[in-house]
């Protein structure tokens, strides 16, 4: 069925509308619906996250249930075809990422978040399930790609992506022991991709956007759905643990740091390595 929706989607097509404002409403409606198409992962794994009680179900507890969910909708999207085996190898270097992070973040020196509730796929306090929240972001990425047509140009070299991508990992982890970086990081992202811009195509035109900018309203979202995860008390921060509060704007720079990040892990697969125009 989405096979079929996504050869309605691609299929090009004049616009219905006549007038100018019109059809600017009409191909918002159109990006929006990719959009949406292309957050197939999130919008089938997190509606689960809000509807498994904190108890679990048939005995399952509901971290462990989490993940039986999640592997479910990542075979199914792989027998499908909506993801390549190539693409696959992407995300399960997603979950390596995550993990990683994750274990070092809620461990007893940092307590940086905790996941209270038990469960059996708990692996140095982590959760496997919680690998699919950062494989959700560039599953993202990965189905917008086609969805929208898109195309880079001007992509700094991508040796100076690929460490500017390292030095925001590594600044996860540091932060804590020599300061935090990632403004000085930030900085240095901005001058790398100050040239580079998004090319996509809604409906029928193709329209253009500084990356950075999407680097950042990805963050904003990411940001909006760590606030619903942490109300549902999926995970908590420090802060949350005696009532539950706003996740600290702060967050937002975070995950738009790890939305570039995933973004170069990203543009390395080879179909899409092709359709990004790196300057001599």
């Amino acid at each position: 069925m989405l096979q079929h929706l996504d050869q309605w989607l691609l299929k090009a097509r004049p616009p219905l509308a006549q007038s100018a404002t019109a059809r600017f409403i009409e191909e918002l409606c159109w990006f929006g619906l990719k959009e949406a198409r292309a957050c197939v992962f999130a919008g089938l794994f997190f509606p689960a996250v809000f509807v498994v009680p904190r108890e679990g179900l048939f005995a399952i507890p509901r971290y462990d249930l989490l993940l039986l969910i999640a592997l479910a909708i990542q075979a199914w999207m792989l027998w499908t075809g909506l993801e390549t085996k190539d693409e696959l190898k992407a995300i399960c270097l997603f979950h390596v990422v995550g993990f990683a992070l994750e274990a070092f973040k809620v461990s007893s020196g940092i307590k940086s978040w905790a996941y209270p509730d038990f469960a059996y796929t708990k692996i140095l306090g982590v959760p496997l399930f919680s690998g699919f929240m950062y494989a959700a972001v560039g599953s993202y990425v990965i189905q917008a790609w086609r969805l929208l047509d898109v195309r880079i140009i001007h992509h700094p070299p991508y040796w100076m992506a690929t460490l500017v991508a390292l030095l925001i990992y590594a600044n996860f982890f540091t932060h804590h022991f020599i300061g935090d970086y990632r403004w000085y990081i930030a900085a240095a992202a901005l001058g790398l991709y100050a040239r580079a811009t998004v090319l996509f195509r809604p409906l029928n035109k193709t329209r253009r956007m500084p990356l950075l900018l999407s680097f950042v309203l990805i963050g904003f979202f990411i940001w909006l759905a760590e606030n619903i995860n942490t109300f549902f008390g999926i995970w908590q921060y420090p802060n949350q643990l005696g009532a539950w509060s706003v996740v600290h704007v702060g967050k937002w720079s975070s995950w738009s740091l790890l939305v570039i990040m995933t973004f170069t892990i990203v543009a390395h697969l080879k179909h899409i390595k092709a359709r990004i125009h790196v300057p001599e």
